[in-house]
């Protein structure tokens, strides 16, 4: 185990060292649209809540949260990355078939 993976292991989850501190991780498009993607598999009752443990579906959210997607695709129209273009029309077509085969 490197120095940096036993210093990430004293901070709280979701946090990691940098420059001797504790602090969430930086902000970036791709962190928010992987961050909202992991919110829709919640909302699909793939990730167990790690709180209690268990599943719950809300779909009427994950579509919410899909829908929500779509219109960030349309707001950021020539602002993005090629990259950024990519992962967003990924996880926006995975999180719509997703849906289709949960919903139906």
């Amino acid at each position: 185990m490197t120095e940096s993976e036993k210093d990430c292991k004293k901070c709280p989850d979701g946090q990691v060292m940098r420059d001797g501190k504790c602090v969430l991780p930086e902000v970036t498009f791709t962190a928010f649209v992987l961050s909202l993607n992991t919110a829709t598999l919640f909302h699909f009752g793939e990730l167990v809540d790690p709180e209690t443990g268990k599943t719950g579906r809300d779909l009427m959210l994950a579509k919410h949260t899909i829908d929500t997607l779509g219109m960030l695709k349309e707001k950021t129209v020539g602002n993005l990355s090629k990259d950024e273009e990519n992962l967003l029309e990924t996880v926006i077509y995975d999180l719509k078939l997703r849906f289709v085969a949960t919903a139906g």
